[in-house]
């Protein structure tokens, strides 16, 4: 049986991204996104949140791409 993919996108919020998959925690941060604990995170989506503190749309595809790729490598060897 093929098991979803984790689709992490600019419209997820941050808040529901990081308490549903706390791996995603270290790629923002690195990125610079370090919001993910604060109390806007509960409001803002990944795409607001990175152009509040000033990344293009390069950078913020990158950093979605990144995500994406840990959580679901994570998910597959979870099983």
């Amino acid at each position: 049986m093929k098991k979803d993919k984790i689709k992490i996108t600019k419209e997820t919020n941050i808040a529901e991204l990081v308490n549903n998959h706390p791996d995603a925690v270290e790629v923002l941060t690195a990125f610079g996104l370090h919001c993910v604990g604060c109390f806007a995170s509960a409001f803002d989506t990944i795409g607001e949140g990175a152009e509040i503190h000033g990344m293009i749309d390069e950078e913020i595809e990158e950093m979605l791409e990144e995500v994406n790729r840990v959580l679901n490598d994570k998910k597959l060897l979870d099983g």
